[in-house]
C-alpha cells in the first residue's frame, strides 16, 4: 500500500512539475523579444564614395564585393517614443586570406549611433538602418 502512495505521488509531483513549466514558458515567451527576418544595412565604400542600400536574411551570408556579411539577430525596441533598432552582425574580408576565421567586426551594432561600436575598416562603412519581418 505504502508503494502504491509513493507512485501516485511521484506521478502527480511530475505532472505538476511539467504543469509549471509549461505556465512558466507561455508566461515569458511574450516578454523575449523576437528577432526581425530581414535586416536593411547601408555600405559605404570609402575610394569611390558610393553608398549601396542592401537587404539581408538574418541567418544567412552575403557578399558584398570583398566583405562577407552576416546577421545574426535583428531586434526592433517596442517603445514607439524612441525606437532603437539593434543587430548582431559579423563581418569577414575575403582579402585577409591568412584570418579568413578572424571576423572584422563581430558584435552588435545600433542604427541609431553607430559610433557606439564602430565598424572600422579601410574601405568600407556598414551602418544598420532598419528590420523588417
Amino acid at each position: 500500500m505504502l508503494k502504491k502512495n509513493i507512485k501516485v505521488g511521484k506521478a502527480n509531483f511530475l505532472l505538476a512539475l511539467l504543469f509549471y513549466i509549461l505556465i512558466i514558458n507561455f508566461t515569458f515567451a511574450d516578454v523575449m523579444p523576437k528577432s526581425e527576418a530581414i535586416a536593411e544595412l547601408s555600405v559605404l565604400d570609402k575610394v569611390s564614395s558610393k553608398n549601396t542600400s542592401i537587404t539581408i536574411k538574418v541567418g544567412e551570408k552575403f557578399t558584398f564585393q570583398n566583405l562577407i556579411i552576416k546577421v545574426l539577430k535583428c531586434y526592433n525596441s517596442k517603445f514607439d517614443d524612441d525606437p532603437e533598432v539593434t543587430a548582431y552582425m559579423q563581418v569577414s574580408d575575403k582579402t585577409m586570406i591568412d584570418n579568413d576565421k578572424v571576423f572584422v567586426f563581430n558584435d552588435w551594432t545600433f542604427a541609431s549611433s553607430p559610433s557606439i561600436r564602430p565598424f572600422d575598416h579601410p574601405v568600407y562603412d556598414v551602418w544598420l538602418k532598419k528590420c523588417y519581418s
